[in-house]
């Protein structure tokens, strides 16, 4: 076994025992169809932006807080990264301390063979050298472990809990299409997390 495949377990290990008292609830399979992560995200946040997840940060300019310190009730948001082209938005159900926190999310890991499921309440982890929210490890369902690719962030947008007091998670309606669209299926091309 190579240094490097060596380390990369060691590291592994070290982020599962110190979240393994974060083991997070079931994903849950849909009947049919796919959910992707912004029509879910915007439905749990509240966050009014709309078009793709690499879209969010720029569009919350103006209109919503956006920070690089989580808060339940924000939403994460990806940058494009590796074969994830339109980006990746998941809502922050909770926070656990400065580096670590549980996201609600669909569209992310395979559950049974296929993506646009829902996944609750799963660790992501800051992996950023200056703890600044920059890199995260987000949980992976098919190892049951957070995966080894460090996502860069744009940060958090936050919405605006003056005017709207805290919500509970609400059920989802379903799916928002049948099949996914020619442009999301390349865009999520495999890749190794």
């Amino acid at each position: 076994m190579t240094y490097r495949l060596k380390s990369f377990f060691a590291a592994a290990l070290a982020i599962v025992a110190t979240t393994a008292v974060l083991v997070p609830s079931p994903a849950i399979a849909q009947n049919s169809g796919y959910l992707q992560c912004v029509p879910y995200a915007r439905e749990l946040s509240g966050i009014q932006i709309y078009g793709d997840a690499r879209t969010w940060w720029h569009q919350a300019d103006g209109k919503y807080g956006r920070g690089q310190r989580p808060q339940k009730g924000a939403v994460m948001v990806f940058k494009p990264h590796r074969n994830m082209r339109l980006g990746h938005v998941a809502y922050v159900s909770e926070v656990i301390d400065s580096r670590t926190v549980r996201l609600t999310h669909a569209n992310w890991s395979r559950i049974n063979g296929r993506r646009g499921q829902i996944e609750r309440n799963v660790p992501a982890v800051d992996v950023s050298p200056n703890n600044d929210w920059s890199e995260v490890r987000v949980w992976y369902h098919s190892i049951q472990a957070p995966g080894g690719t460090h996502w860069p962030l744009h940060g958090f947008v936050y919405a605006d809990s003056t005017s709207r007091p805290q919500q509970p998670i609400p059920r989802v309606r379903g799916p928002v299409r049948v099949e996914p669209s020619k442009e999301f299926v390349n865009a999520f091309a495999e890749f190794s997390r």
